[in-house]
């Protein structure tokens, strides 16, 4: 059967956005609502699989969501067009991950780089949720048979495997999939889309290291509350190198931190906020403000 195409997307609710998300996520989800269908996520059953410290808690965590849901406001997302909601308020996101578990083979799991990387040299005491994630991942986009999802480089690996989940269900379950009426497939192959300049944003003080919400460092990133001193202070402070910016790209290969503020640049000038001057910082912080009640007030 064919699929109408429709694009998912998520964002967890950890803490303070900042321009990696809004760079290598957000401004992107904006430019695609006008050519697809649009289902925009906050992801806080995602959120869960880590440390307390780094979602909050039971107290925080509701906080959280809202910012982020005002942060997909502020940046141009338009609720009247798209579909913005809160993963734990649909509960067949988990019901659907335990099936996957079931789909989905260990050796699969086992190779997901991602895992290894949070997990550190700590894994024994590392969540089962954190491990499971790719599946409750493709269970977030499969459970509305999305046909594709912008992605960064470092989430490609995961969207890989909601493929191959999608397409061991279609196999194992063709019979039951065709008299119930629904062709070859239940799922579709889910598509990434990588975008632009700027899909990963690096750490201001380590060019190896993705910006990160829970980098203890503040000088690392840029929030996107930070006002424009604040900016500016981060940006003259950002670890680079002493040579002058090469001609072309393949100068800044072997010179990640370089590489990194020519990719931000690249990024903000491609942004869809950045033409008509528009801020997001100022327009989240009204938005902040104003009394969302409950996560459920965005769902549609």
């Amino acid at each position: 059967m064919g699929f109408k195409e429709r694009v998912f997307s998520g964002v967890q609710p950890t803490g303070n956005l900042h321009l990696g998300n809004y760079l290598g996520a957000i401004a992107k989800f904006v430019a695609l609502q006008d050519r697809y269908e649009c289902i925009y996520c906050v992801v806080d059953l995602h959120a869960i699989t880590q440390a307390l410290a780094v979602w909050g808690g039971p107290e925080q965590l509701p906080k959280n969501t809202r910012e982020v849901t005002a942060a997909f406001i502020a940046c141009g997302i338009d609720p009247k067009k798209n579909i913005v909601f809160n993963q734990s308020q649909v509960a067949q996101h988990a019901e659907l991950a335990w099936i996957f578990n079931c789909v989905a083979r260990l050796g699969w799991l086992n190779r997901m780089t991602q895992f290894k990387e949070k997990a550190g040299k700590d894994r024994e005491n590392a969540s089962v949720g954190l491990y499971a994630y790719p599946t409750l991942m493709a269970a977030d986009i499969l459970v509305y048979r999305a046909t594709h999802v912008p992605v960064g480089e470092d989430q490609k690996q995961h969207l890989e495997l909601s493929r191959d989940i999608a397409q061991k269900f279609n196999n194992d379950f063709a019979k039951s999939i065709q008299a119930h009426g629904y062709g070859d497939a239940f799922f579709p192959q889910p598509e990434p889309l990588i975008q632009g300049p700027a899909t990963r944003v690096m750490s201001l003080r380590d060019g190896s290291k993705k910006m990160s919400k829970s980098d203890a460092s503040d000088q690392s990133r840029i929030n996107l509350t930070d006002d424009a001193d604040a900016i500016a202070h981060k940006i003259r402070r950002a670890k680079t190198d002493p040579n002058p910016l090469p001609d072309d790209e393949k100068g800044l290969e072997q010179r990640p931190e370089a590489d990194n503020l020519v990719g931000i640049h690249a990024g903000r000038m491609f942004s869809p906020n950045s033409a008509a001057h528009n801020s997001p910082r100022s327009k989240l912080r009204s938005l902040s403000s104003r009394s969302l009640n409950s996560p459920q007030s965005t769902q549609r």
